[in-house]
């Protein structure tokens, strides 16, 4: 898988670079670092993370039963972690040009900060 990645694999990566989760740790997580800007459903979930495994970017790291209920874990692979490495600096190098840009405006033309436009930038 190559970068850009998209939003969702971005978010499940950065989560599983922590200790390993079971699919509802995994949705917590991301809701909680994307601060609520991304809210995933289990189906939209499982369809991720089998294509991320497929792609040898996750594994599944062990088993248990809770409830009656089989609990996968999951945990990012070295290929994820330098997948996830090299998004991490793709974005730092958009920011840093963006920033650098943004600073060399007139304050005139400086933009409005974007929770005066309810959040959209």
């Amino acid at each position: 898988m190559e970068t850009p990645l998209q939003e969702p694999t971005f978010w499940i990566l950065t989560a599983l670079a922590g200790p390993p989760l079971h699919g509802y740790g995994i949705i917590r997580e991301v809701a909680a670092l994307s601060e609520g800007r991304l809210s995933m459903r289990p189906g939209t979930l499982y369809g991720a993370l089998d294509r991320l495994v497929e792609a040898g970017l996750i594994e599944a790291d062990r088993e248990e039963v809770v409830d009656g209920r089989l609990r996968r874990y999951y945990r990012l692979s070295a290929a994820g972690s330098a997948t996830l490495a090299a998004e991490t600096e793709r974005l730092r190098r958009n920011v840093e040009a963006a920033t650098a840009r943004l600073a060399n405006l007139t304050p005139a033309a400086r933009p409005i900060a974007p929770r005066a436009l309810g959040g959209l930038a």
